[in-house]
């Protein structure tokens, strides 16, 4: 059915609003309003006993600002503001794995973002580990980093049911 007019074009098509709308992409100047504030009352374990941030404030409100960015209150609805603070969660667990006050060598600082898995084998004589990564980096393809974290892979659940549209069947 042709409707003359839609979004000024009267060549579209009646739908053609409703794929925009359902593909998920923010529609121009949506933005969250997710705040440090917000972040420390809903996950105060980031946080210490005085209230301060375990991370720089700079660390700390970038990842409010990307997640405002990122996790868009007209997809979420009512979970937005759980998924903003996963989504902050999980990257400041990210960046406080690989925080160190200072760094005496450059080795020193590159491992401190090495990537670690779950202990495989270990050898007492001489001191040998050897790490799985394999549950961390299994479906990143799909998700990125958000398998190396809990909060991570919550998100990425409630991100599924997000996504799926119409109805979920269990």
């Amino acid at each position: 059915m042709w409707w003359p007019g839609i979004f000024g074009n009267p060549a579209l098509p009646y739908f053609a609003g409703a794929r925009t709308a359902a593909a998920n992409v923010p529609q121009p100047g949506e933005r969250g309003d997710y705040t440090a504030e917000m972040f420390q009352a809903d996950f105060p374990q980031f946080f210490t006993d005085e209230g301060t941030s375990l991370a720089p404030a700079s660390i700390l409100q970038m990842l409010a600002d990307q997640a405002n960015d990122s996790i868009l209150p007209s997809r979420w609805g009512s979970l937005w503001r759980y998924a903003a603070g996963l989504y902050v969660a999980h990257y400041l667990t990210l960046y406080l794995r690989t925080y160190a006050p200072s760094s005496d060598s450059p080795e020193q600082a590159a491992a401190s973002g090495a990537l670690v898995g779950i202990a495989k084998s270990a050898t007492l004589g001489d001191a040998s580990v050897s790490y799985d990564t394999a549950a961390l980096t299994a479906g990143t393809e799909d998700w990125g980093d958000l398998n190396a974290t809990q909060y991570g892979q919550i998100l990425a659940s409630k991100a599924r049911l997000i996504g799926i549209g119409g109805a979920y069947i269990i």
